[in-house]
């Protein structure tokens, strides 16, 4: 069973993990200047995420410009979570590894469960979170939200960050809040 969905202008849930390179990272402790671009990606044995992380760390100094701090993270254990940040060269954007599955949740993250090894040859983990794109305002308020149930045709990076000016340059608000009946 899946978590509510997050609802634009609201807070989103805690996010604290540890990143690759030490550290950790707790959402709303030191907010990008505009926006927080949180990516959660399913682990190491995805290929796809390989491909897709490996763009946004190609793409983070643009964000970076934008005010945007990224961070792409997983339920992978730190070997895992080093061995993604390695495969993918990042050094513009933060890493972080061992999200819970119940934080995954509420983040409204679909789980799936493991089928072996993938293409590429590595054992897929027991449980895992699928794909979701997050921005979250400095004030910990969800901006935009993206989660799939697959790990294919996700929201492009070069699109988010032409919405990302539009919205700066319009001062668009965040859409999709209404909650009331229908």
């Amino acid at each position: 069973m899946t978590a509510k969905a997050l609802m634009p202008r609201h807070p989103v849930p805690a996010l604290n993990v540890p990143l690759t390179t030490g550290g950790r990272f707790v959402l709303g402790a030191t907010p990008g200047e505009r926006f927080d671009l949180i990516v959660f990606y399913r682990g190491l044995h995805c290929p796809i995420c390989a491909k897709y992380l490996m763009e946004l760390e190609r793409l983070s100094p643009e964000f970076e410009k934008r005010g945007v701090q990224v961070i792409a993270l997983s339920s992978d254990d730190e070997e895992r979570g080093r061995a993604m940040a390695d495969k993918v060269k990042a050094s513009g954007m933060k890493m972080g590894y061992g999200l819970s599955l119940k934080s995954a949740r509420q983040w409204g993250l679909y789980i799936s469960a493991s089928r072996g090894k993938t293409s590429i040859g590595i054992e897929e983990p027991p449980l895992f979170s699928e794909p979701g794109v997050f921005l979250v305002k400095p004030d910990g308020n969800l901006y935009y939200g993206a989660v799939q149930t697959m790990p294919f045709a996700r929201p492009q990076f070069q699109d988010l960050l032409g919405a990302i000016d539009f919205a700066i340059a319009n001062d668009y608000p965040a859409r999709g809040e209404y909650s009331g009946e229908v």
